[in-house]
């Protein structure tokens, strides 16, 4: 169906592929009509068919309500509407034949496994009925609605018929012996040839004609299925250009979470780099500060304290310039930057307290920004190995795989590990999302944890 809908040239075909499509998208690979296998066996197995036979037995009564409902109810409106009366029972039928359409849509999904999406417009967010109402008239869904249940009686009418015609004569020469039984004799009677059974041992014969009906009566149900599928699709689903607005605004919504989470990761970088520059490399050099003062009082009373006191201020300052270099390579190492991301694991992997072995498999260097996510999502996991996994090997692995790099840490550790709100593991899950990527934890009790980020090389 994809297929033809992108074909320009498709005619009706390709219309109809396109309108069908825009229907029933997100419908998935959940069992349907539209996936089932159509050998004997598969569907006398599947459910679907069952349901669907169910449905099309039973739904020419909801099509009956619907087409008197809607008769009356339309006559009875627009004959009031010069009193105004018929203004809010047109209104009410409204309201009515809408919910009816959805009620509809569910019962299609759940006989046929086809879902048909609610194609409506957004109503406005206000309390105000005659807004909402407004909203329902303007949209041209609710008029597509009331033509799907004009339409229902009609469609479930043939429906029935048919449906009615094979599983009849299904049960009739299946279940002939016990009609026999207790009528004591029957003519089976197929038109070119008649045949009389006078006990049930004589019928048994004419059950094989029964199954021969059974797979006609499965084929035929089948078919029916699809038709009202279609049927449904094309009046209940959004067209193309409402698919596309739908796809359009989730896309939106996406994007607008992934957004919000790059700046709330940003954020807590920024108060992380604060936090340690305030604790770590600031009161260090604040107690050189004190240290080299100190010594400059006591430099002429007290050589040897003012000497202890430099080396005390100068083994603070190599301090304070190791946690400096640290913080900068918690920023961005500049090895990431000249050389890429295997030089910048492996030497994460050097400074790691477990063994680590690391695989990176990259063609080409991905962008600075995948580059820098994936660093930090490795560097982050082996951080919290070390602190909490108890584990005694670790191995890294960066891979492309079409258009993804995939970044994957697997520990030999107790497990347990979860991707809690304001955890680092979350702050990583939302690095990943700020280029729409996704970071999976899988770590049951006992181990091993899998940490694997899908990162999209283009966005």
């Amino acid at each position: 169906m994809g297929e033809l809908s992108r074909d320009p040239g498709g005619g009706a075909v390709g219309w109809a592929a396109t309108r069908w499509a825009a229907a029933t998208r997100g419908g998935g690979d959940a069992p349907s009509v539209l996936n089932r296998s159509w050998a004997p066996l598969a569907m006398a197995r599947s459910s679907v068919t069952w349901r669907s036979a169910l449905y099309l037995g039973v739904s020419m009564a909801f099509g009956l309500g619907w087409f008197i409902t809607l008769v009356v109810g339309l006559s009875l409106s627009l004959g009031l509407l010069i009193i105004w009366v018929g203004v809010p029972l047109l209104a009410l039928l409204m309201v009515a034949w809408r919910f009816g359409a959805m009620l509809e849509r569910r019962l299609v999904r759940a006989a046929f496994g086809v879902r048909v999406p609610d194609p409506y417009r957004r109503l406005p967010e206000t309390r105000n009925p005659l807004a909402k109402l407004k909203s329902m008239a303007g949209d041209p869904c609710t008029w597509k609605d009331l033509l799907y249940l004009g339409l229902l009686f009609p469609v479930t009418l043939v429906e029935f018929v048919v449906s009615a015609a094979v599983w009849g004569s299904t049960a009739t020469t299946l279940g002939l012996p016990l009609i026999v039984a207790v009528d004591g004799g029957a003519e089976i009677n197929l038109g070119f040839v008649s045949y009389w059974a006078g006990n049930p041992l004589e019928a048994v014969p004419v059950m094989v004609i029964g199954l021969v009906f059974l797979t006609l009566a499965m084929y035929v149900t089948r078919a029916l299925a699809i038709g009202h599928t279609v049927f449904a699709a094309l009046l209940l689903g959004p067209s193309p250009a409402q698919a596309e607005n739908v796809e359009l605004r989730r896309r939106t919504e996406h994007l607008q979470a992934s957004r919000a989470r790059g700046v709330d990761a940003a954020e807590f970088e920024r108060r992380r780099i604060e936090r340690d520059l305030h604790d770590g490399a600031q009161q260090r050099l604040l107690a050189v500060a004190m240290d080299i003062g100190r010594a400059r009082a006591k430099l002429d009373e007290d050589p040897e304290g003012a000497r202890a006191l430099i080396e005390q201020a100068h083994a603070g300052t190599k301090e304070a310039i190791t946690e400096l270099r640290d913080l900068a390579r918690g920023i961005y190492p500049a090895i990431l930057t000249d050389r890429g991301l295997d030089p910048a694991l492996s030497g994460l992997a050097a400074r790691a307290p477990v063994p680590v072995q690391v695989t990176v498999d990259l063609p080409e260097r991905p962008p600075a920004a995948v580059e820098s996510i994936a660093y930090f999502i490795v560097a982050e996991s082996l951080a919290n190995v070390a602190k909490y996994a108890r584990a005694t090997q670790v191995s890294v692995r960066v891979a492309r795989d079409d258009r993804w790099v995939v970044v994957e840490v697997i520990d030999n550790g107790v497990g347990g590990a979860t991707a809690r709100r304001g955890g680092g593991l979350a702050g990583l899950a939302d690095r990943a999302a700020t280029i729409d990527g996704m970071l999976i934890v899988d770590s049951p009790p006992g181990g091993p944890t899998i940490i694997r980020a899908d990162l999209p090389c283009t966005w």
